[in-house]
Parts: C-alpha cells; structure tokens; sequence
C-alpha cells in the first residue's frame, strides 16, 4: 500500500514540505531555555529541565505521517525525539489530570486529550529524517501527535501543563476543532456535535 492509498479524507501529498506558522520564529537560546511540566501533577509541583538535560533523557524513534489541516499529507516522517510517556514517568500527572495544554513561546498553545498526550506515537520530537529540526520546523522541541492534524503538533515547546478540565488552546478558540482526528475530518469547532459528553 503506498502513500496515496492511506490519507485521511480530503488529503494530498505535497511536493516537499510547506511550512506554516502563526508569527515569527522564534531565535533559540540554550543557556536560557528551559521545558517545564506543571499544573496537575502528582507531587503538587512543576518540574524543570535545562536544554542539556532534555538532550539527555532517553531518546526514540516514530515513523509516522504528518497531516495538516491544510489538507496536505507528508508520508513516512521519521521523528526522533523523547517519548511523552517517557516524560510521564519523570513528572507523572495528577491521577484527576485528563488534559494536557501544550505551551510555546509567544504564549502559543494546544490542547490534548490524555489518551492523545499518551499515545505510543506521541513524542517531543528534536530531530526529523535524522537531521536536527530546523527553526522554522520547531526547533529546538516539538510536539509530534501523528494520529491528529498537525496544529496539534505544537512548534517551539516550553510547557506542559495538567489539566484536571479541559480548556481550548490558540487555535481551538479560533474556530479550530478541539480533538482534530484527520480520519473523522474535524477541522473546525462546527463540526463538534459529534463529541462525546
């Protein structure tokens, strides 16, 4: 089965990769940077690591299409990255925590699902096709959420953040829809008559 013959309804594969962002892209730091888990956790407080010991935490390998809203569809990406499981175990959540808001720089931000967050596929991605993410790609980290449409898949990460109730993220609360399933089409807020209670 080729690339053609798995996309989600109203997909194409483009030739090379667009890039799309709200805003500029942002100049990273080292010395300064940090990543952040706060919110719902289980101990009742944040955690933080430096760049150089988010470059240290084990590391894995996801090979998975990328899908946009835009329609378009890149097949067969190979992220490199920290499993968000593996972060789990470092900062685990609140038993109540059933969300997660995805923080970037400039106060951009996505929300997930706990089940989405946790997905065997689901990684904090800094390398793509065995080269380091480029800038205007979300380096130095990105979330990578293969099984939903690609604003999910937040550029430049700081934060995470547990939630105990879910709250919509930058584009969530401009019209876009809050699971965003490729497979299901939910592209936009008027289409979430189909959400479960």
């Amino acid at each position: 089965m080729g690339p053609e013959d798995r996309l989600p309804p109203g997909q194409y594969v483009p030739r090379g990769w667009p890039v799309l962002h709200y805003g500029p892209v942002p100049k990273f730091r080292p010395e300064r940077w940090d990543l952040r888990v706060y919110g719902a956790t289980e101990a009742g407080r944040e955690y933080q690591w430096t760049w150089p010991e988010v470059e240290a935490m084990p590391r894995a390998k996801v090979t998975a299409d990328f899908h946009c809203v835009t329609k378009f569809t890149v097949p067969d990406v190979g992220w490199e990255g920290i499993l968000t499981a593996t972060l789990v175990r470092l900062a685990p959540p609140a038993g109540e925590a059933t969300h997660v808001m995805v923080w970037a720089e400039y106060g951009y931000s996505a929300n997930l699902r706990m089940t989405d967050f946790l997905a065997e596929t689901t990684l904090l991605a800094t390398h793509r096709d065995g080269e380091p993410l480029a800038p205007d790609h979300g380096a130095p980290l990105r979330m990578v959420v293969p099984h939903l449409y690609a604003w999910k898949s937040v550029k430049w990460v700081r934060a995470i953040e547990y939630l105990t109730v879910d709250r919509r993220g930058f584009w969530e609360e401009r019209g876009y829809h809050n699971v965003a399933d490729p497979w299901r089409e939910q592209r936009y807020s008027y289409q979430e008559d189909d959400l479960p209670a």
